[in-house]
């Protein structure tokens, strides 16, 4: 990657890193016999979708405008799930939808007639709530007690509604294969009696198999062994991480370095709350090129500040290798999945360009941004 090509600030996938995910995405597929489509929430840069298209052929979607993106960009209509469906969205999403997955039961007997009337051939389903994930983070995790997401067993009463084809659970967060089998056990537990009756299973995201280490193999025998048990059912995973997991980075440069009471932070031409909010939410803390992530107590050790006016707007101190210099150009790792999803243009901070790198070497462009696409967020 030549860094002199690329503007500041900008998002930069790399293709081949993409299809090394999409590769053993396919596999896995291929080897379990489960399908695995795109979650948009973590990946929805619709640019690089035709490459997307050739190894997996679908994708969920969870509000209308993922909907549409999913017909417009992929072609194909969505697996769709909502907290809550709004009653002026809910007919396009019936069209543009496969299957549609309810958050409760309410919202079921709200639209079952609808759905079961319609002539569009749509797969309906609810979301269920084993109560248990491994999930450390409270604001990521989706069993706490009293979650508004999916409903838990005792609310079935022990009966399958009318006209449900389907269970979605989803209790993981760049979690292993060995969370999901475990994750398998109180789902079986739990609503075993209902699966006779049932088309289909969406074990939801959160497995992070292209990360170094996941236990693959593992992940095809649990799938495996799942079907065996239920060989009538189509399983389905929903990952959004795994798709673009340490394909692409942010590239910024330093505008100026302050020093205050023995701290130095170096002010990029980022937003961390705008452009990164993971690292202030998760937190995550990015892997950044010719720094370690832990300050050493030395004269190179500088915090990263955003360039936002929010005081929190930073990252604790790195330690770099060398001395930093106004004009450098910093590249943070890993910033492309569950990242360009969440930005925002707060304070008008310039939004990132995005950028694609091919495997030959040849930058493309494919959007910068400038203040019209601030102005028109909030007219």
């Amino acid at each position: 990657m030549d860094l002199k090509k690329i503007p500041s600030p900008c998002f930069v996938l790399e293709e081949s890193r993409l299809r090394r995910n999409l590769e053993l995405i396919q596999r896995v597929q291929q080897e379990s016999g489960a399908q695995i489509i795109l979650a948009f929430k973590g990946f929805a840069m619709w640019s690089a979708f035709p490459i997307v298209r050739e190894y997996v052929s679908g994708a969920t979607a969870s509000s209308l405008h993922e909907v549409m993106l999913c017909h417009e960009e992929m072609g194909v209509k969505a697996h769709t799930y909502a907290v809550a469906y709004a009653p002026r969205e809910f007919p396009k999403i019936l069209k543009l939808s496969s299957h549609i997955t309810f958050n409760s039961l309410t919202q079921w007997k709200r639209y079952s007639k609808k759905l079961l009337s319609s002539p569009e051939k749509v797969s309906p389903g609810i979301r269920v709530n084993p109560g248990w994930s491994p999930v450390g983070t409270a604001l990521y995790n989706p069993a706490s007690p009293g979650s508004r997401l999916g409903e838990p067993a005792e609310n079935f009463k022990g009966v399958l509604p009318e006209g449900i084809e389907g269970l979605h659970f989803h209790t993981l967060c760049e979690s292993t294969s060995y969370d999901l089998e475990k994750t398998l056990g109180f789902f079986e537990n739990q609503f075993g009696s209902f699966l006779p009756k049932l088309k289909w299973v969406n074990f939801g995201g959160g497995h992070l198999m292209t990360r170094k280490g996941y236990d693959v193999e593992h992940l095809i025998q649990t799938l495996k062994a799942f079907k065996a048990r239920h060989p009538h059912l189509h399983v389905i995973l929903e990952p959004g991480s795994a798709f673009a997991w340490d394909t692409g980075v942010l590239v910024a440069t330093v505008l100026d370095i302050v020093k205050n009471k023995g701290f130095k932070t170096a002010i990029l031409d980022v937003s961390f709350t705008a452009h990164m909010p993971d690292t202030l939410e998760m937190p995550y803390r990015p892997a950044i090129h010719g720094a370690s992530d832990e300050a050493s107590g030395g004269k190179n050790d500088y915090r990263l500040g955003g360039v936002s006016c929010l005081s929190g707007d930073f990252l604790e101190a790195y330690a770099f290798d060398k001395p930093l210099k106004v004009g450098q150009k910093i590249v943070l790792e890993d910033m492309i999945h569950y990242t360009m999803v969440k930005t925002t243009t707060f304070n008008g901070v310039t939004h990132p360009s995005i950028a694609i790198l091919r495997p030959d070497g040849q930058l493309d462009m494919i959007r910068k941004f400038g203040y019209k696409d601030y102005k028109r967020r909030l007219s």
